[in-house]
């Protein structure tokens, strides 16, 4: 299939972008078309920008978090002393009075 079949190819620009690892991604748009200012590199992931003598740093990944470190970032140590002392408090109570079956 030729290109009397297809019709004539839009008119193209190439672009090319930089990521932080130096890879090099030439990417082809309409004339038309607006040109991202970004683009991800195809090789590694990461953010490719226009300016190859200041590509985008790559993302600051966060550690995962146990439930524990979140909660953690909530409360204080005094209020999980407190909300431990309540809930023993009431643990005992409910032993007292046969409400838990062990």
């Amino acid at each position: 299939m030729g290109e009397a079949e297809r019709g004539e190819a839009a008119p193209r620009q190439t672009v090319t972008y930089f990521c932080a690892r130096e890879h090099r991604s030439v990417v082809a748009f309409s004339t038309e078309a607006t040109v991202p200012e970004s683009w991800d590199c195809p090789k590694c992931g990461l953010p490719a920008s226009l300016d190859s003598d200041n590509p985008p740093p790559a993302p600051k990944i966060e550690p995962y978090k146990t439930h524990l470190a979140y909660v953690k970032e909530r409360r204080s140590d005094k209020e999980a002393e407190d909300i431990l002392d309540e809930a023993l408090s009431l643990l005992r109570t409910r032993r007292k009075s046969g409400d838990i079956i062990f």
